[in-house]
């Protein structure tokens, strides 16, 4: 009998627990929602942290999912391991069975038992099971299923007591362990078994059921849960091993599609290919773990997440290259994950051609510094003294800072020559560089506020929705720096609690309202609105005038033309989303938003600039939709329906199981709990006045509506006639007149040349009384600033003259920037010296690139402040080019 695949395998755990009442759930996000705790979901629970905690409530009481994973950071890491390791991965699902108060431990043990050794057929015979070791209802579980009391090891909290991380719900758990027979064994123990702990390959752990009873506070406290529960997590690609007799993952279906095609790509046969398995298994994991993550909206950067994307790009590419990869090689595969895994996670094969786009950019913008990088690696481990082991710090960074070398990856190298890394040296130089660990997110305004021993004891708001600017309501509670007051008089700022307000707070990138509340007696001028714990609205202000106190009935009212305002940018938003999907493609997705009453800004996921035809066709699929008037309805349904009838769900957003979709007449539908116009005429115009970078692989439009863009109409007027005036010209004459203009400045620019020729032959002399002799060969590496490229020729030109063998490189600042050329003379070509060559190491000090000819090239680069570095390293970069060059 064939052994199941990985699809029945996966497939046969969700009917299971469907067929027992559960509701199967699908995966979140691999970025999880409102959760600042976690860098990623890295457990099959997290989507149902609140549920567990008591502050969501879900129309079941039992689900199953197949959950996407990452561990690459805190306190579940598997990077280090994974290829080293036959079963150890980055990205892996986890499948999870989940019980909100609806059973608790026999009832798990029992559906564990009867899906491990009915369902999928193993031998209960090669099961070993653990519990913690005063868990007497999970133990007598256990043996009321048949199993030996000898076969139950009670363990203790290090392994048996679950926790996510340092704060959150925890409570003891019960494994499962598969036995893969002594011939596995590692350790070499006589008394081999899992109670030792010891990692040994015989013992493979395939299910964990963890038992939610405790949320755990940073100071370690613990809490009984509102609602005890269920959480277990049986990892799918360790069940597959088992069940396909594979004791690697690597080796059973779920990744053997991905194998084949590195091999392919290799060209190995079956003998070079085991020979490589470290390689393949990393260029597999990681290629796995790259799509799924371009796929939930991450793209590659220096930060947080988008670090953590680039540095496992990156290292894959680094072993692709030790394989034999020299060409870009990540895309195909992460391609190929695409094709194994799309049907059940949609979101792969929808975004499939992004993914390789975007994973392509990334291998060709490393692929060129990578190889430079290795050599610069390798020469700082020979320098190493006699008995040294470790990579300083300092050298880790200048990788990291000029060839984009992650930190882990040059451990790997380390660990691969038995070295290590001075990691402190290397935070050191980092500290005053870029974040690169978890974005840690800023507080909101009127964080102060939100101490949650208050919070807890008010009632929520209501909200009265998009069409009302004005209202009565009550004063729940007053707050100052944290805590709750009685009353607030002239001048004292304020947070305010209503029963029911129209102030809409601020969220999903649209601004809280302002305005005014108050009574005859006392006002508060709202300056802002936010949200501050479940459904509770803060109004942010100061007293103008009187007192206002707790209790008091009051008028609350919003600034109406400012709510206009932003109505009309945020309605706009959404067209402008959806005419980014018919223009660009279905991956322009958002990645941020503004919604201001002055402008609206959009961040979405491209990899490109928009070019001058596609922002006039979005500008103009916008504005076809705000002439045709249509209709906006905001209506209320559960999620399933809401993705069902092709509503967009936004990356980063935290749904629950009712949601409020917004949909313009059929062009547009997004869960949206924002306010809105009720017809796109009411947005008047849109013109986009900006399209920019935002961050790797994101781009951002800025546009106005309504007011905003009359008053941008108004500036650009203003412009146009003061630079009119200033050209003493009317305003469509403009254009012409800067034309002459700039060919006026052309030609000025051509005799200042002509006036540095001249006075070059003043420096010659000096730059000449600099050369420095190298081997027998006359090397001269100046700064000459104020110089353009073509200056900087003229003046190597003239010392040619002079000198007529030798090597000259140039540098000098102009206008914030650094600019190189490199000469070599004809004689000395012939010896290995190249100008092409000699100038790309040069500019690589200074950020920059640069190519051209064997006698003559050139560069630029950012970091001007490391020319004299640069230009100092060029006399051992001349000599160390002549030791590599056959005489």
């Amino acid at each position: 009998m064939a052994p199941m695949t990985w699809r029945q395998i996966y497939q046969g755990f969700l009917s299971f627990f469907a067929e027992r009442g559960h509701v199967i759930v699908p995966s979140s996000s691999l970025v999880p929602a409102g959760d600042p705790t976690l860098l990623f979901t890295n457990a099959g629970m997290v989507q149902f942290k609140d549920v567990f905690l008591g502050r969501e409530r879900r129309p079941y009481d039992r689900a199953v999912t197949v959950q996407k994973c990452m561990r690459v950071s805190g306190h579940h890491n598997d990077l280090e391991t994974v290829g080293l390791s036959p079963r150890h991965h980055t990205f892996f699902l986890m499948c999870g069975n989940f019980a909100f108060g609806a059973y608790f431990k026999p009832e798990a043990v029992r559906y564990a038992w009867e899906l491990v050794t009915g369902v999928y057929g193993i031998d209960p015979e090669r099961l070993r099971f653990t519990v913690y070791m005063d868990d007497d209802v999970s133990f007598d579980a256990w043996r009321e299923r048949g199993v030996p009391a000898d076969r139950i090891y009670r363990m203790g909290e290090r392994t048996n007591f679950w926790m996510m991380g340092p704060v959150g719900p925890v409570g003891p758990n019960s494994e499962i362990h598969f036995d893969w027979g002594p011939e596995a064994c590692t350790c070499g123990r006589a008394d081999c078994g899992v109670a030792l702990d010891n990692d040994c390959g015989r013992w493979l752990e395939i299910w964990n059921l963890v038992f939610m009873q405790y949320d755990q506070a940073a100071d370690g406290t613990r809490t009984p849960l509102a609602r005890p529960g269920v959480d277990t997590g049986m990892g799918l690609e360790r069940m597959v091993s088992v069940l396909q007799d594979a004791p690697a993952t690597f080796d059973t279906d779920l990744f053997a599609p991905i194998m084949d095609r590195i091999q392919a790509l290799l060209g190995h046969d079956d003998r070079r290919r085991a020979a490589q398995s470290v390689p393949y298994r990393v260029i597999a994991d990681h290629a796995r773990a790259a799509a799924f993550l371009i796929a939930d909206g991450v793209m590659p950067g220096n930060e947080g997440r988008a670090y953590v994307l680039r540095m496992i790009m990156r290292r894959a590419v680094r072993y692709g290259r030790r394989a034999g990869l020299e060409r870009p090689f990540l895309h195909e595969v992460s391609d190929a994950v695409a094709a194994l895994m799309g049907e059940p996670y949609p979101e792969l094969a929808a975004r499939r051609e992004f993914i390789r786009r975007t994973v392509l950019a990334e291998e060709e913008r490393f692929g060129a510094t990578l190889a430079t990088g290795l050599t610069r690696l390798d020469e700082a481990i020979a320098v190493l003294p006699p008995g040294e082991r470790v990579i300083p710090g300092e050298v880790a960074f200048r990788l990291y800072d000029t060839f984009g070398f992650p930190l882990e990856m040059t451990r790997d190298v380390a660990r691969e020559r038995a070295l290590a890394v001075d990691e402190a040296g290397f935070e050191a130089a980092m500290a005053r560089q870029r974040e690169r660990a978890r974005a840690a997110g800023g507080f909101e305004a009127g964080e102060e506020a939100r101490n949650p021993r208050v919070m807890a004891e008010i009632v929520p708001t209501e909200f009265l929705g998009d069409k009302a600017h004005r209202a009565r309501g009550r004063i729940l509670a007053l707050l100052r720096r944290g805590e709750r007051v009685e009353e607030a008089a002239e001048g004292e700022e304020v947070q305010v609690v209503l029963d029911r307000t129209p102030f809409y707070p601020e969220g999903g990138g649209q601004v809280g309202d302002t305005g005014r509340i108050g009574h005859r007696r006392g006002e508060v001028e709202v300056a802002d609105t936010q949200r501050a714990g479940e459904g509770i609205i803060l109004h942010l202000g100061r007293v103008a005038r009187g007192t206002v106190r707790v209790g008091d009935a009051v008028r609350a009212e919003i600034d109406s033309a400012r709510r206009r305002d932003i109505l009309r940018n945020h309605t706009a938003t959404h067209l402008l989303h959806r005419a980014l999907h018919e223009v660009l493609g279905e991956h322009a997705r958002q990645a941020g938003s503004l919604v201001a009453p002055d402008r609206l800004r959009f961040d979405f996921t491209h990899r490109s600039a928009l070019t001058d035809e596609e922002r006039e066709a979005i500008e103009r699929r916008v504005n076809e939709q705000i002439f045709a008037a249509l209709p906006v309805r905001p209506r209320w349904m559960s999620y399933d329906e809401a993705i069902r009838r092709g509503a967009m769900a936004l990356f980063g957003e935290k749904y629950g199981e009712r949601v409020r979709v917004v949909e313009i007449d059929g062009y547009s539908r997004e869960l949206c709990g924002g306010t809105h116009l009720s017809n796109t005429a009411q947005i008047g115009l849109l013109k986009i006045v900006a399209e920019g970078s935002a961050a790797a692989g994101i781009r951002r439009i800025e546009a106005v509506t309504g007011r905003g863009m009359a008053a941008w109409l108004h500036g650009q007027e203003a412009l146009v006639r003061e630079v009119a005036d200033a050209l003493k010209v009317a305003p469509a004459e403009v254009p012409a007149r800067v034309r002459r203009l700039a060919e006026q400045v052309r030609v000025l620019e051509r005799e200042v040349s002509g006036f540095q020729r001249v006075s070059q032959s003043q420096d010659l002399d000096r730059l000449i009384a600099a050369v420095r002799e190298v081997e027998g060969i006359q090397v001269l590496a100046a700064r000459v600033d104020g110089f353009t490229h073509d200056g900087l020729r003229r003046v190597g030109d003239a010392l040619r003259e002079r000198l007529p063998s030798g090597v000259f490189v140039l540098g000098g600042a102009v206008n914030g920037r650094t600019n190189l050329v490199v000469m070599v003379t004809p004689d000395l070509i012939g010896r290995g010296l190249r100008a092409d060559g000699l100038v790309r190491e040069v500019a690589a000090h200074i950020g920059g690139s640069g190519g051209g000819r064997a006698d003559l090239a050139q560069a630029g680069g950012r970091e001007v402040e490391r020319l004299d570095e640069a230009l100092a390293a060029v006399p051992e970069l001349v000599r160390r080019t002549l030791a590599a060059s056959p005489r």
